[in-house]
């Protein structure tokens, strides 16, 4: 299979209207989630001949020279000479003190910077903090749904009457495409899991005690969409395997994956005060195949999978999302999108009237007047009581959502 990239036209029309505009534009996201392909897009795009662009990706060793923030300033400060320049940094965090370079490059005033890196906390955390007020954040994720429906027919030709089920196991990371057999894919992953633990978390903390975050990030990503607390995970980890950690070093690890893109901590909404809180009971994977190197049994039926599939959905929409919280009981989603809100239920099947009053029943205790949604694998629409029900393909490919 070739690699052809496919337009991420939905981070794209993000990105577009801040091209021009005197503020540090922050790229960040898993790695091999398509940072450099983007990158490479909004350099093509840019109105400015070669000459006034500089793009440089720090994980090629021809620029390993660069990677002191002196070095690298006296080298793009030589090729600014006349006019705008266009400047492109990819995986910025190899660049020992690279905050201090950005702000200097930032005050000639004479360049419009796009930076990418892998790590949540030293991108949008450290460089923020220094250069206050003057960097915007983007966050790509792997392949959603429908790109890389998109993406396999343009390599294929045509796509297989499984997509769905293949893509709810082994998620949407670009390269897991080009492997072909399932084994292949499993291996793809489980390699790009390994190096992401490598470069992002035990490079950056070299005293941290890998086996016991390994035991830690395995259980939660296996796990993710349950709620469970880090005061649960100790006492599973102690009673199963005999092994005995604290509960502040699971909160640390817990940090740390997130750090690192493995994982994302939702906070909770609660729906009768209709204010955030401040605790994170839920972990969503930043995509379903690292759940599936970390489970023994994949099935499409589990709804934990499907859950974390919307949540990746909403999350590429650009939407804020919260765990909801009532008196007597959950919503899966409390879905924020400038100012106002909806509610979401997802479900595999609904097949027998007990499911129905279930996933319908969620809402009953909630008065709020905002939209309401059960998304589900069912083809028949079955909305109710004001309440809608979307089938999950139609949801990922496009149907919007409604707010108020």
């Amino acid at each position: 299979m070739n690699c052809k990239p496919v337009p991420r036209e939905r981070i794209l029309r993000a990105i577009r209207p801040v091209y021009d505009i005197d503020i540090i534009k922050v790229i960040t996201g898993p790695r091999y989630s398509g940072k450099s392909v983007i990158l490479s897009m909004i350099a093509n795009e840019v109105n400015a001949d070669d000459e006034h662009k500089i793009f440089i990706n720090f994980e090629d060793l021809k620029y390993n020279h660069l990677t002191t923030a002196i070095a690298l300033n006296d080298y793009v400060t030589e090729h600014m000479k006349d006019g705008k320049y266009y400047l492109f940094f990819d995986e910025i965090q190899n660049v020992k003190d690279f905050t201090k370079v950005l702000a200097s490059l930032k005050s000639t005033g004479k360049c419009s910077i796009f930076v990418t890196g892998s790590n949540s906390k030293m991108l949008s955390g450290e460089l923020a903090s220094l250069i206050t007020g003057r960097t915007i954040q983007f966050e790509i994720l792997p392949f959603s749904y429908l790109e890389a429906r998109e993406y396999v027919r343009t390599v294929t030709g045509n796509v297989p009457g499984n997509f769905l089920s293949e893509y709810v196991r082994l998620g949407g990371y670009p390269q897991r495409f080009q492997m072909g057999e399932e084994s292949l894919a499993h291996r793809f992953l489980d390699e790009l899991y390994q190096s992401i633990v490598e470069k992002d978390i035990h490079e950056r903390h070299p005293d941290l005690d890998m086996d016991k975050f390994d035991r830690v990030a395995s259980f939660v990503l296996a796990n993710c969409g349950n709620d469970f607390s880090a005061r649960s995970i100790v006492g599973y980890l102690n009673r199963e395997e005999g092994f005995r950690i604290s509960v502040q070093s699971v909160h640390n690890y817990l940090d740390l994956m997130e750090e690192a893109y493995l994982l994302k901590r939702v906070s909770v909404y609660d729906i009768s005060g209709k204010a955030v809180m401040a605790s994170k009971p839920k972990n969503y994977a930043l995509d379903n195949g690292f759940r599936y190197i970390k489970t023994n049994t994949v099935d499409i039926q589990n709804g934990y999978f499907l859950e974390n599939l919307v949540y990746l959905e909403l999350l590429g929409r650009g939407y804020r999302v919260y765990v909801g919280k009532k008196y007597n009981g959950e919503i899966d989603f409390v879905v924020v999108n400038c100012g106002k809100k909806c509610f979401i239920q997802v479900a595999y099947l609904m097949i027998d009237t007990l499911t129905i009053e279930r996933e319908f029943g969620a809402f009953s205790s909630v008065k709020d007047a905002s939209p309401k949604y059960v998304i589900s694998m069912d083809q028949f629409d079955m909305s109710r009581d004001g309440i809608i029900h979307l089938n999950l393909v139609e949801f990922l490919e496009g149907r919007e959502l409604t707010f108020s």
